[in-house]
């Protein structure tokens, strides 16, 4: 009996000790349960995080590749995009493809939108412009009324001061050598990147030595109402105008239709465009006309005279003096700006102005050299009238 008992009672401390073992790893397999579940579900929101960046990656890659390669069967066109003035000078185009671009035009003449007509004023020089501050207070106030282009050596850097009308107004440019073909072409690479504005109606060329003789508004009335755009173009018979003429220029251009004029000038649109997309007389007076043939004085001049003679006045805008004999005209400095140098120039003879007799016939003068910008700052009121 004892031993019964005493075996039992050993199972029973044995049963004991087993529920104590278990009671004591019970706590700890539920913590260690716990945490496991815990790692899972972190882990699983982890995935679930990585998967949606993911996804979220992919698409941002695959939605614009989708949406390059099926656009919409009807773009939003605006007509402000067509007109819109370039946001910068600065191209890539070659001379090629720039020509091209601006000899685009509309072929229905009326403009379908409010069009402000501009005055393009284009500078061809080799460097600065001395005369800037003068131009400066000529342009101040009249901002919607005239656009700015600067062709200089490729070479030179401008440093006009951020507030300046110049400043960002240079276009890419090319050497220009005076009495060769590549005088012609800066002036009409000036034309075309001024024709990239559909608001410039009117062109002047001008130099870095000209100054303007009357104020911003004298001159924008007297262009804009003008019929006739001012470019000399005249029949000369001696050794310097026909005298020049190459027979090998015919049958474009014959002795009778060679012309000779003035380098500086003012076109309207329509004989702007003439100009930039020539491409009959070009290579005849590339070619023929060298000097002493000088092809600035009688290229554009013969070529308008054959296709747009009735809108010619003949003349040019631009006074110089060339009574002093020699190659170039005269220089004026500081000790030539008073009262009789102005007399001098609104007593020029008298000219034609919309088919009637006038005395003023000159809007612009040259050639001004850096030492009479003081005294013309100083008198501009009394004799520029700005």
């Amino acid at each position: 009996m004892k031993s019964r008992v005493g075996s039992q009672g050993s199972l029973e401390e044995g049963k004991d000790s087993v529920t104590k073992v278990v009671t004591q790893y019970k706590p700890l397999s539920i913590r260690l349960l716990q945490f496991l579940l815990l790692f899972l579900g972190i882990g699983i929101v982890f995935s679930l995080l990585s998967m949606c960046m993911v996804r979220y990656s992919v698409m941002q890659n695959v939605i614009p590749m989708v949406q390059s390669r099926f656009q919409p069967c009807f773009q939003q066109l605006s007509l402000e995009s067509w007109i819109r003035p370039p946001s910068s000078l600065l191209h890539s185009m070659n001379d090629t493809q720039l020509f091209w671009r601006a000899s685009i035009v509309p072929q229905i003449k009326e403009y379908p939108f409010n069009r402000t007509r501009k005055i393009a004023f284009m500078f061809l020089t080799r460097g600065p412009i001395p005369l800037a501050p003068l131009w400066e207070r000529f342009f101040k106030g009249n901002e919607k009324l005239y656009s700015i282009y600067i062709h200089s050596l490729p070479s030179y850097k401008p440093d006009f001061p951020p507030s300046s009308v110049f400043q960002g107004r240079q276009v890419p440019s090319q050497e220009a050598k005076w009495g060769r073909m590549s005088m012609c072409d800066a002036e009409r690479r000036l034309l075309a990147n001024a024709l990239l504005d559909i608001s410039n109606e009117w062109f002047i060329l001008l130099s870095e030595a000209c100054i303007p003789l009357h104020n911003f508004k004298a001159i924008y009335h007297y262009i804009s109402k003008s019929r006739y755009s001012f470019m000399g173009a005249v029949d000369e018979p001696g050794p310097f105008g026909r005298g020049r003429y190459n027979p090998n220029m015919a049958p474009e251009v014959n002795i009778t239709e060679w012309r000779k004029g003035s380098q500086w000038f003012e076109v309207n649109r329509k004989l702007a465009v003439d100009i930039v997309k020539d491409e009959v007389y070009h290579p005849k007076f590339e070619q023929f006309c060298r000097p002493a043939c000088y092809v600035d004085e009688h290229y554009f001049p013969t070529m308008l005279t054959i296709e747009s003679p009735r809108l010619l006045a003949n003349r040019t805008l631009t006074w110089v003096d060339w009574s002093r004999g020699g190659a170039h005209p005269a220089t004026f400095g500081k000790a030539d700006i008073n009262d009789q140098f102005f007399k001098r120039i609104s007593e020029s003879p008298t000219c034609v102005y919309n088919n009637q007799p006038t005395s003023l016939c000159y809007l612009f003068a040259r050639k001004f050299a850096p030492s009479a910008l003081g005294p013309l700052l100083e008198h501009s009121t009394k004799f520029l009238g700005f």
